[in-house]
């Protein structure tokens, strides 16, 4: 009996050490995040070291926000942090993924930008604008034709890079342009008097920002993924928190090379959702306050101008189990 208690024992902790070298062999996971203020928040968490608290083995990788997909697509990186347009985008690519939390929501920082003299949206019939037509951008600057009166024949689109469109508009080249912050910013910066005509704060839900990750990795990794929507709503309590913004918006700003107070009014146009407000938004509806409703919107605008042939299975993109799984 003792023989056999002592092997137990032996096995018992062989098999341990078995799983602790097998979890020091392994890479952590990786996810891709850039410059936008719902996915620049992220930097809180490493900062502060939540996700090693969370006993999560992940690396943040840093990327300009097109290299980011490129990476997802080359399997460099496990997740990454994308517009819910983009996810499709990706998808319809064959770099395949599910969308499992919803960060934030754009309320702002997404922006057509009008050169002075250029009062509203109606005055730019028959000109220029720059847009990286496909991107996320060209969406809002459809929806806000559409709400002005206008199609898309009423103007002409001149494809434009979007960290290019500060010297596109400054330069004269076109009228107008649609950019995310800080191009928009910059674009304001460039041309003196140079002013925003619509924003995406008129169009709340049409643009959320996400998490989407590999289905392998979500398969094997479920319950990594679990602990990181907690560290997420977590985030959004300390930046929400008016005893701790002041930190977290050191932390964000000092990540991208700005003054906190530069920070503050990018963070005003980034509407970032918690767990509880994320349940609500993972709803089955066809409108923009469903991210189904809102990826089905994108998905008919991708088609129509020609980003990919056939339209998605929206529902093979999202999964809201994680985020309703959370207390």
């Amino acid at each position: 009996m003792m023989r056999r208690a002592t092997l137990i024992v032996l096995l018992v902790l062989m098999a341990g050490q078995a799983a602790v070298a097998a979890r020091a062999a392994s890479p952590p996971l990786r996810i891709g995040y850039s410059d936008w203020p719902g996915w620049v928040a992220w930097q809180i968490a490493i900062d502060k070291g939540w996700l090693t608290q969370a006993g999560l083995d992940m690396k943040f990788d840093w990327f300009d926000y097109s290299a980011s997909m490129d990476a997802y697509a080359a399997g460099q990186i496990d997740a990454d942090l994308v517009t819910n347009t983009d996810a499709l985008v990706m998808g319809a690519g064959g770099a395949r993924n599910v969308i499992v939390l919803i960060t934030d929501y754009s309320s702002g920082n997404d922006m057509i930008v009008a050169r002075p003299g250029i009062k509203s949206m109606r005055d730019l019939l028959g000109r220029k604008i720059g847009v990286e037509v496909g991107l996320v951008d060209h969406l809002l600057l459809l929806d806000a034709l559409g709400q002005a009166g206008l199609k898309a024949s009423d103007v002409t689109l001149v494809n434009v890079k979007t960290n290019e469109t500060p010297q596109v508009l400054a330069s004269g080249q076109v009228d107008a342009i649609a950019a995310w912050q800080p191009n928009a910013g910059l674009a304001m910066k460039a041309l003196p008097g140079a002013h925003p005509i619509f924003t995406s704060a008129e169009a709340p839900g049409l643009i959320y920002d996400v998490l989407s990750v590999n289905p392998a990795s979500l398969a094997s990794h479920r319950a990594d993924y679990l602990k990181l929507i907690g560290v997420w709503d977590r985030i959004v309590r300390y930046i929400n928190d008016p005893k701790t913004q002041a930190d977290a918006v050191q932390i964000m700003s000092a990540r991208v090379g700005l003054t906190p107070a530069q920070y503050q009014r990018l963070l005003a146009g980034t509407h970032l959702i918690g767990v509880e407000d994320a349940k609500k938004l993972f709803r089955k509806a066809p409108d923009l306050g469903s991210i189904y409703g809102s990826t089905q919107n994108a998905d008919a605008f991708n088609v129509r101008n020609a980003v990919y042939k056939q339209p998605q299975k929206i529902d093979s993109y999202i999964d809201p189990s994680l985020t309703a799984a959370q207390p």
